[in-house]
């Protein structure tokens, strides 16, 4: 069941690369930075995932990354992702992300299972939601 909205982020790509490519299977590596929020916290952030299109051609997605309050606490992250390319040439995904932090102002995040909505235009821009996994 979905809980509370944990936050959102909006954030651009800074760069892809093609990690296999054969058969008409591709694994691609795309980075980015952005900025959020946790609980009402604001973030700056970046992070790498590896998108691998499978036969049927959907999307499984990996990814980790770390986000930054203003006065330097951390919280890092793990996830993973389903998805599928967009009539834009965008992509969007559904998954969960696992977090770590010892910064008494996210210390909620821990043990929390963040499920996510995540999109991204053609031009590498994206939106997502993230909300509690009850």
């Amino acid at each position: 069941m979905l809980g509370e909205l944990i936050g959102d982020t909006q954030s651009q790509d800074t760069g892809r690369r093609v990690l296999a490519a054969g058969d008409g299977h591709v694994t691609v590596e795309v980075s980015f930075q952005g900025t959020g929020s946790y609980y009402g916290t604001q973030v700056n952030g970046f992070g790498t995932y590896e998108a691998e299109m499978r036969a049927d051609g959907t999307l499984y997605g990996e990814g980790q990354g770390v986000d930054m309050t203003a006065d330097g606490q951390t919280v890092t992250w793990h996830g993973s992702g389903v998805g599928h390319m967009t009539e834009n040439g965008g992509t969007s995904f559904r998954g969960a992300l696992f977090f770590s932090t010892t910064s008494p102002q996210l210390e909620r995040l821990n043990g929390t299972v963040g499920i996510f909505e995540f999109d991204t235009d053609a031009g590498g821009k994206s939106t997502g939601k993230l909300y509690e996994w009850k």
